[in-house]
């Protein structure tokens, strides 16, 4: 099935790019829900799993809002009001989400088979969404922020170069270039999509354009009125994301840092702990604990909780140190 979205000379000047956090909560949620472990997360998927079944969020509200498969509720993707938006100011939107919205998004997760968790919130929106945002911050907290960095700089990397394209070759040329089922044709966005809509009697004027790590290999769209409607595409070099970040650069970073402190770095190609740093580079987890309180205040690394332990990730100031 093909949906049209028609553009006016306004529609296209109002047509942004934003890098959305709750786009990555969702798409990310949808990867691990649907258990394909497709070859450009499986290594994210294999580590993140077991977190989010040890805190309860594969039985939890979000997954049922989330399901694997069909319609999502379209309220966990607010529109940003800007380029770069904080996961906090998009939370901030999902829980003023209008009551009437969330009871007419939840009779559609309803007709799709999905719906039965989320009574509580069908009753009481005003007072359950706040739980629903305390458990993003949950998953966030133990599937993206030890990644956020990377995946962060993909995402920007892609909105910087659209937005030089369309300087360079007009907005047509980057619309039809976005996804193998989107296609611009004489003022007319064409989407080849069995379940995604996208017509502007939904809808408000514009367009958003969404990269994203975690949707490929499809696009996702949303169209609520009166918002401007939404279209999330894989970002550029979203493939690249896991791929092992050191380089020979690493004898000259060792030069400044120590060996250690360097092995450690070169280690945390993925999040991990004390005690797990500890049995990889054969240094004491006393020894690992000093070093990484030094690193993290140099802002090398960044800790995040994840159960009782705490996990480190590389930022992008030591990954930009290590090498490309």
């Amino acid at each position: 099935m093909e949906t049209e979205l028609s553009f006016s000379a306004a529609d296209l000047a109002q047509t942004r790019f934003a890098v959305s956090p709750l786009w990555e909560v969702v798409t990310s949620f949808r990867v691990l829900a649907q258990r394909s472990d497709s070859a450009p997360h499986q290594r994210w998927a294999a580590q993140v799993r077991p977190r989010i079944v040890r805190a309860g969020l594969d039985r939890g509200r979000l997954a049922a809002l989330v399901p694997a498969h069909g319609y999502l509720a379209d309220f966990l993707n607010p529109t940003p009001t800007g380029p770069f938006p904080a996961l906090g100011a998009e939370l901030d939107a999902v829980r003023r989400t209008p009551a009437g919205q969330v009871r007419e998004e939840l009779r559609m997760l309803a007709t799709d088979g999905g719906g039965g968790r989320l009574q509580s919130l069908y009753d009481d929106p005003e007072a359950v969404l706040p739980k629903v945002a305390e458990e993003i911050e949950t998953y966030w907290e133990l599937a993206l922020a030890p990644y956020w960095a990377r995946i962060q700089k993909v995402l920007e990397a892609d909105v910087f170069h659209r937005a030089r394209q369309v300087a360079e070759h007009g907005s047509a040329r980057v619309l039809g270039e976005l996804h193998e089922t989107v296609r611009w044709d004489d003022g007319t966005l064409r989407l080849v999509r069995r379940h995604c809509a996208l017509t502007r009697d939904k809808t408000g004027s514009g367009l958003l354009l969404v990269p994203s790590v975690f949707v490929w290999p499809r696009v996702l769209t949303r169209s609520v009125h009166p918002d401007p409607p939404q279209l999330a595409y894989p970002a550029r070099g979203f493939g690249s994301v896991w791929e092992s970040r050191t380089t020979a650069s690493t004898d000259a970073v060792a030069a400044v840092l120590g060996r250690s402190r360097t092995l450690l770095l070169a280690s945390l190609d993925t999040p991990a702990s004390t005690t797990q740093l500890a049995t990889h580079s054969g240094l004491s987890a006393a020894g690992v604990s000093q070093h990484l309180i030094a690193l993290r205040n140099a802002g090398l690394v960044t800790a995040h909780r994840s159960g009782r332990s705490v996990l480190y990730a590389r930022t992008s100031v030591a990954d930009q140190l290590l090498g490309p």
